[in-house]
């Protein structure tokens, strides 16, 4: 049994529904089919699927057959890729996810040129805030913020995030410069909605440790880019990253304060499973990525 074939023929069958859609799909036919699934079941000596006159369904074993055997396959895929591609002709697809906003406006920017240094290239940005499987979801590299579990995958780091408070001048000379942030009960605050325990804000607290502090909101949103300018019109006191709001407190529009109460900086880095660290095109975006990246503070 050639137990790769097999194994493709098994994903087919499953994703297909039923054996004769696989043959149809695979331009096989359905004795050969059956015949694929029949030798998969006596080599691992489990049945893997359930068959009734209406649909297939998995067995535990078919499942986790299943799961694996996709990822082995894609596996195959890209060590192909790897040593069949061109280096100065990098084609194919890539699946890219980043949180939303910074997606949007830090890691799009950067790929206009790198799709234009590549033209048979194409890519997928999916903005997510929300964790991102990359085996079951099929994504080649993902931007994640934070410190990451300990896990098989590959990093790239590319900097860190601070967030910061920061007031209009304007508010601040209207209703003071909160001294520390118990101060904030007394203020109007501009809060991102769409975070958990959104009217919480954390700090370092005088042990070194980290505290949350209860704020009185004004406003909320459910974008951070759009809280911003509502605290340059001096609605109240913002609290967002800082490369955000970096050419605003350059320009005097903002003014960071409670400085000293800053939690320590955030690290953010590309992930990349290991099966792709030598694909030409991850390890072409993993690069232009890294090396186009401005500071973040």
């Amino acid at each position: 049994m050639d137990q790769l074939a097999a194994m493709t023929i098994f994903v087919r069958v499953v994703e297909a529904g039923s054996l004769s859609g696989a043959a149809r799909a695979t331009h096989a036919s359905l004795t050969s089919v059956s015949r694929q699934i029949a030798a998969l079941e006596a080599h691992y000596s489990a049945q893997l699927l359930l068959r009734t006159t209406r649909r297939l369904a998995l067995t535990d074993a078919g499942r986790l057959l299943y799961e694996r055997a996709k990822t082995v396959l894609s596996e195959v895929r890209e060590i192909e890729t790897a040593l069949l591609s061109n280096q100065q002709e990098l084609t194919g697809r890539l699946r890219v996810s980043a949180p939303s906003l910074m997606g949007r406006l830090l890691l799009a920017p950067l790929l206009p040129a790198f799709l234009r240094r590549h033209p048979q290239l194409s890519l997928d940005l999916l903005l997510l805030d929300r964790p991102v499987d990359l085996i079951a979801e099929d994504i080649h590299v993902a931007l994640r913020i934070g410190r990451l579990p300990d896990s098989q995958l590959m990093t790239r780091r590319l900097g860190e995030l601070t967030m910061i408070v920061c007031a209009a001048p304007d508010y601040l000379r209207a209703y003071g410069e909160p001294q520390s942030p118990r101060d904030l009960a007394g203020h109007d605050c501009l809060a991102f909605s769409d975070a958990p325990g959104a009217g919480d804000w954390r700090f370092r607290n005088a042990d070194g440790g980290e505290e949350k502090v209860r704020v009185s909101c004004r406003l909320w949103i459910n974008s951070l880019d759009a809280l911003v300018p509502a605290a340059k019109e001096g609605l109240g006191i913002v609290r967002v990253p800082s490369w955000q709001v970096k050419d605003a407190i350059q320009a005097d529009e903002l003014r960071r304060i409670l400085t000293a109460y800053e939690l320590p900086p955030t690290p953010v880095q590309l992930v990349f499973p290991p099966a792709r660290l030598g694909t030409p095109k991850t390890r072409a975006l993993v690069d232009h990525v890294a090396a186009c990246w401005s500071a973040l503070d």
